[in-house]
């Protein structure tokens, strides 16, 4: 059975099928609204600039793709979770992060995900399905207008799915961000648990963005275990693409780590990881595993995780141990839609997983 696919959201049309949305209309007015949307982040209620009739139109024709259903802050309101849901009935998450110097966002691409991770909250609920460019965006702007009159600078795809694995509307909702939104294309970073088709193609792209990779391990047999897709795009290949992918961009590669106790936190992990930063001048990303239902194995004691850092940096690798930004609040990915409505069991991996 077919499944009907979304209806038509307020971010989902660039701005030529805008325009086309708008026949009839002046072109001035096609710019206003299209500014008032992606510049100012206005609701069409707010565009007083605009008749009041056209502002019907639109709010029925062009209506928002995202509910909120639930919505965790913490006491110092520098962390906002929402759980958003979407047409269909699927679940989203987003965050939005603020720091000293600067605000991030962290969007997710897909509702749920097929690369079956046992140790990630997503990856234990499963795959729904792909979200369009309209409901990546959607979470950007709504984040936004949350973290004014601060300014969101930074925007990471390493929320719920894998965006490599969702690549059309990933990239699309990239050069929306970057070219109507104006967030700089060194700003904005894609996350993938080592999809090589997909980093082989972004490396094609004409935006320099950043890449990060969640490796957690850095031997076939363990990553087999921990990442499943390794079987599939092992490291010899996924280091290979990489490569290239810095050849071409010349921009910084991350390796994400969660750190697992007495799994991938002793000394010859450190030396291992250290082996593939050197090649590829890669910086590391130490993450406290946050718990999860579905996984019984724990995160690393904190001091331990330091001394991995600290081994790591005197083998001559750059490090940094991630803050847990929001474990009280169930922002780890997953954890939010987890503990609302998704029954965490053995994580469900899809038949096929297409790059």
């Amino acid at each position: 059975m077919t499944k009907t696919p979304p209806p038509l959201n307020r971010y989902l049309l660039d701005r030529e099928s805008f325009a086309d949305h708008l026949k009839g209309e002046p072109r001035y007015r096609v710019d206003q609204v299209w500014d008032g949307l992606y510049k100012r982040f206005e609701d069409f209620d707010d565009m007083t600039s605009v008749s009041k009739d056209l502002r019907a139109h639109l709010a029925e024709s062009l209506p928002y793709a995202l509910t909120e259903t639930a919505r965790s802050t913490t006491p110092n309101g520098d962390t906002v979770k929402w759980l958003w849901q979407l047409h269909g009935g699927a679940t989203v998450e987003t965050v939005l992060m603020h720091y000293n110097k600067r605000s991030t966002v962290c969007v997710s691409s897909q509702a749920g995900c097929a690369m079956a991770c046992d140790f990630c909250a997503t990856g234990q609920a499963g795959f729904e399905r792909q979200l369009n460019v309209g409901e990546i965006v959607e979470q950007v702007v709504r984040s936004i207008r949350e973290a004014q009159p601060r300014r969101v600078s930074n925007i990471v795809f390493m929320g719920m799915g894998e965006p490599m694995a969702n690549y059309d509307a990933t990239w699309g909702a990239v050069e929306r961000i970057h070219g109507d939104i104006g967030v700089s294309a060194r700003h904005i970073t894609v996350s993938t648990v080592g999809i090589v088709p997909g980093i082989r193609r972004m490396a094609n792209e004409d935006l320099p963005v950043n890449l990060a990779v969640s490796l957690h391990a850095a031997n076939d047999d363990l990553r087999n275990e921990l990442v499943p897709i390794n079987k599939r795009y092992p490291i010899g290949d996924l280091v290979d693409a990489c490569a290239d992918y810095l050849r071409i961009k010349n921009r910084r590669l991350s390796f994400e780590w969660a750190m697992i106790d007495n799994v991938n936190d002793r000394a010859v992990d450190a030396e291992q990881l250290a082996k593939l930063c050197r090649h590829l001048r890669a910086h590391v990303n130490l993450i406290p595993l946050n718990p999860t239902p579905g996984y019984a194995v724990r995160g690393t004691p904190l001091s331990r995780v330091n001394g991995f850092r600290d081994h790591l940096e005197k083998m001559g690798v750059n490090a940094t141990v991630r803050k847990n930004r929001g474990t009280d609040i169930d922002a780890a990915c997953g954890q939010l839609r987890a503990n609302h409505e998704v029954a965490v069991a053995a994580p469900k991996r899809a038949n096929s997983i297409e790059p």
